[in-house]
């Protein structure tokens, strides 16, 4: 497990989410190649849709750009070994 070692770039979340944003990133890669960001990305999207309800997005790289709004307190970007996270729930 990586716990510790992440890196927030970025963030609203309530500290307590941003610790279970970065323990599911962490397990994730335990679980999947670094090089499967998509797989990496899925579980991290399945387990906050399964803990904080549905309509949450996760992209994960080590190079991407991205604009988008979301909703108040759920917006974390962090950087976790060579890959980067952005974990966010929508809103229109």
């Amino acid at each position: 497990m990586l716990e510790g070692k992440a890196l927030v770039k970025e963030t609203d979340m309530p500290l307590k989410m941003q610790i279970h944003a970065m323990a599911s990133a962490s397990q994730a890669l335990d679980l999947h190649d670094v090089s499967d960001c998509i797989s990496i990305a899925a579980h991290i999207k399945k387990e906050f849709d399964s803990v904080y309800g549905n309509g949450w997005q996760c992209v994960v790289g080590s190079n991407f750009g991205c604009y988008f709004t979301h909703s108040s307190g759920t917006f974390i970007y962090f950087a976790l070994e060579t890959l980067n996270f952005l974990i966010f729930k929508g809103t229109s």
